[in-house]
């Protein structure tokens, strides 16, 4: 033999002892311009395969040794294609050898000449081994023949070769007479064409004939079988559901009976390979065990299988035998992968009893049991009712969030996630914040985008989320992206009810005062002060002035993306006080000629504005944002899911809304849909409005609404300007007057006399209180454009309008809603014609 590959040997030590690529490279061109020589010459005749008849076997299978070693090494060969089928087409197993490893790694499905080679392919694989006693010497072993040929399918696998082929791979997997070699590869092969074409095998018709197979009593088969099935399977689940009871039949076998030949049998495991197979088909079916009575049905293979992964649960544990525990360990945890599958379908107590021990494996010192522990916990802490088990482990799942091992610590926050509720997460949102402290940066990311998401879904008062939101961005806002500060601008939006808007822009203001902080907060704040900034004007020290100078300090400091959003904030501070304006003009004026396009044009449209609209449009347009749409999955939850994958635990976590989200949806819903009472009736037409004279909503007709609109206008530009103290005064009684007459008529001069004879034996005329009224402006501002809203709202009432027109018709319905926990007594309400 060493005679005989001396050619290929000295061939091979020269390229190892190439001092360089190009040298290599150069012997390489040699060596291939020789064989192409060789396999081609000028004056030979071909054979009509394209074949030098003249090449010796030992020569045809030299040259075709080096072209593979060539393409091994990463050279391309698109010749001697014709010398590896004529080995193929030989009828001498060494030569068929080779000429099978050079056909699958040398030619492609999608080659023309694999059209011609389609028929010895088939003959290889459908001709019988011969008997033993018959066996000449030189003859073709037909089962190494077989095998080879399998192995150069799965290799190839083009789609016109499998249509070709797959039947005959079929036919040799359920034939009798084919050897456990052969169905071991055959088994194989299938999965690899079913991959490649997932609709190729029809599985009513095929599960029948993998049901015979699985009584095999040989392991190897079975286990390449199972490899099979769980690929069939996964595409077409209820063709094989009938195959249940034989795999559970197998697996009973293996862990009860301890059935096993000595050779499959892993330091007193019974083949623990085939166990994780059998398992991990079973998971497929989640149903399995649901509507049957394990108590009665003793018998049933679902007892049966019972009875098997509960034996797994009790009897695993660790061994000092790091082989032998990683066998048990791998078993124990597809058992528990099963019971998350069965979800609530499974017993109760089997549930319980693999979440305690689930907690004794996460508390182990070996890193990989206790990294499977902390995942496989995570899976089954989703199922309802098991979370509490899970909760139990949490100052354990703390200790591991501090692990050397990386892979450790993600699990470990994954778990935390999960575990998150209502009840502990403040604790755990806490927790994963001092951490970020001291957390690599590879992990820093991803502990933030979830302790953002934690904080909003678990945030029973919305001014706790905006903080925690404010310690990531100190603590660590370089890995704060705009998702995270673009969801609390949304949160904060859409939720006008309490004093969440004033809280944010009261704290950002804060947040943003020191000449030092981080980008992030400039923006954040730069929105939320440019569009709620108005609710804490009339504070201390945080006047609309002292808010443009507040962020007008980091204008150097930041990039152009946020210049662009303190632009806008700048140009509604101007909007709103009169003394921003001076302040605003010369930063747009030098920055009109900014090398940035968008601060360009900002700037340029900002400083126009006024010149080329009327002031109502202008006021339009600096309007504060209307609420942001409400999608089925936040920027975040995309964002984990994009990370993670759909398979993820903090991703499933992730996607079912809180009970405080679902409180928080339904108040978000009646704030925008403007029902101030939580029982409200629904408005008649107006054509039946005579009809119903005693509806509790106060309505008023009028002929000519279009009309009454401009004496809305005057009313509200008359209480923009309170300039001195009475006419605030007189500004705050005709807004009080016009909380039930929404209409916007002209207000009765006898308000205070009203008042009294509405009021208690010593009335006392209160009034709208200063801080109330720009929240007043913008509800009015809002239903001049909007058909309904609330108009006023504090600690005791609200006030909400409804407005519709028909025609020259239209009706206004003022809604009163008790805010207060007692009852309202003597509230009357009077409106004059």
């Amino acid at each position: 033999m060493s005679t005989q590959a001396r050619g290929l040997n000295n061939f091979i030590s020269d390229l190892r002892n190439a001092k360089s690529k190009e040298e290599e490279s150069n012997r390489v061109e040699v060596e291939l311009a020789k064989i192409r020589k060789k396999f081609n010459p000028g004056d030979a005749k071909l054979a009509a395969d394209g074949s030098n008849p003249s090449l010796s076997s030992y020569q045809r299978k030299k040259y075709v040794w080096k072209l593979v070693y060539i393409h091994v090494l990463g050279y391309d060969v698109d010749f001697g294609h014709a010398e590896v089928l004529a080995l193929v087409r030989s009828k001498k197993y060494n030569e068929k050898s080779v000429g099978y490893v050079a056909l699958s790694l040398l030619l492609r499905g999608s080659d023309p000449v694999m059209g011609t080679i389609v028929s010895t392919m088939k003959k290889d694989l459908t001709t019988a081994p011969l008997a033993s006693g018959k066996k000449k010497k030189g003859a073709v072993k037909n089962d190494a023949v077989q095998c080879l040929t399998l192995c150069s399918l799965a290799n190839i696998s083009g789609l016109e070769l499998i249509q070709a082929m797959h039947v005959e791979v079929q036919h040799v997997l359920v034939s009798k007479s084919s050897t456990e070699q052969v169905k071991k590869k055959s088994a194989l092969c299938l999965l690899r064409l079913s991959r490649t074409s997932p609709n190729l095998v029809s599985g009513r018709e095929f599960a029948p004939h993998i049901g015979q197979l699985l009584q095999d009593k040989h392991l190897g088969v079975l286990t390449s079988l199972m490899s099979l099935l769980n690929g069939l399977a996964s595409h077409h689940a209820t063709d094989y559901e009938i195959l249940i009871p034989h795999v559970v039949h197998i697996l009973s076998l293996l862990v009860m009976k301890k059935q096993c030949a000595r050779e499959y049998l892993y330091y007193k495991t019974p083949s623990p390979w085939l166990q994780i197979k059998l398992l991990k088909f079973l998971q497929q079916y989640p149903n399995a065990v649901e509507g049957h009575d394990i108590g009665m049905d003793a018998s049933g293979y679902v007892s049966q299988l019972i009875n098997v992964v509960s034996k797994i649960l009790m009897e695993t544990d660790v061994s000092e035998s790091i082989n032998k525990s990683n066998a048990d360990h791998a078993v124990l945890f597809e058992s528990v992968n099963l019971i998350v599958a069965w979800g609530t379908t499974c017993p109760v107590t089997m549930r319980e009893g693999a979440m305690k021990l689930l907690g004794k494996f996460i508390s182990v010192r070996e890193p990989n049991i206790r990294y499977l522990g902390l995942m496989t916990m995570a899976k089954l802490a989703q199922i309802e009712g098991s979370v509490e088990g899970a909760k139990k482990h949490q100052a354990t799942v703390l200790v591991s969030l501090k692990d050397a091992d990386i892979s450790v610590r993600r699990r470990a926050l994954d778990l935390l996630f999960v575990i998150c509720d209502t009840d502990n997460a403040e604790r755990i949102v806490d927790e994963l914040v001092a951490h970020l402290v001291v957390a690599d940066a590879s992990i820093r990311e991803e502990m933030v985008l979830k302790i953002a998401i934690l904080a909003e879904k678990y945030a029973t008062d919305l001014r706790w989320y905006v903080d925690t939101i404010l310690k990531l961005i100190s603590i660590s806002g370089d890995y704060v992206s705009d998702s995270i500060w673009h969801r609390v601008v949304q949160i904060v939006t859409n939720h006008p009810q309490g004093d969440l808007q004033g809280y944010a822009a009261a704290t950002l203001f804060v947040a943003v005062s020191p000449h030092r902080c981080h980008e992030t907060t400039v923006s954040v704040a730069a929105y939320v002060l440019g569009e709620f900034g108005f609710l804490i004007a009339e504070r201390p020290g945080m006047s609309g002035e002292e808010q443009f100078h507040v962020l007008h300090q980091h204008w150097f400091n930041v990039d152009t993306k946020t210049r662009a959003i303190l632009i806008s904030t700048y140009a509604k501070l101007a909007n709103l006080y009169e003394e921003c304006r001076p302040l605003v003009a010369p930063v747009f004026a030098r920055s009109k000629n900014s090398s940035d396009v968008e601060v360009q044009q900002r700037c340029v449209e900002y400083a126009s504005i006024r010149e080329a609209f009327s002031p109502e449009t202008v006021e339009d347009l600096l309007r504060e944002m209307p609420p942001f749409e409400d999608k089925r999955r936040s920027a975040l939850e995309l964002r984990l899911l994009e990370t993670e994958g759909e398979d993820s635990a903090a991703v499933t976590k992730a996607s079912m809304p809180s009970e405080v989200e679902q409180q928080r949806a339904l108040q978000s819903a009646q704030m925008l849909s403007n029902s101030p009472i939580e029982e409200e009736e629904e408005m008649p037409p107006i054509d039946e409005q005579e009809d119903e004279p005693d509806m509790e909503p106060i309505d008023e007709q009028e002929d000519e609404p279009d009309e009454d609109e401009p004496g809305m206008e005057e009313e509200d530009e008359q209480e923009d300007e309170p300039d001195e103290e009475e006419e605030e005064f007189d500004d705050q009684e005709e807004s009080q007057e016009q909380a039930p007459d929404a209409g916007g008529g002209e207000p009765p001069e006898d308000k205070k006399e009203d008042v009294v004879e509405n009021g208690s034996a010593n009335p006392v005329v209160v009034g709208i209180p200063k801080e109330l009224i720009p929240a007043m402006r913008k509800a009015f501002s809002n239903l001049c454009t909007s058909p309904s809203g609330v108009l006023f709202e504090n600690s005791l009432l609200q006030v909400g309008v409804k407005h519709e027109y028909v025609g020259a018709q239209g009706r206004i319905s003022v809604f009163f809603g008790n805010l207060h926990s007692s009852a309202l007594h003597h509230f009357k309400v009077k409106v004059d014609q």
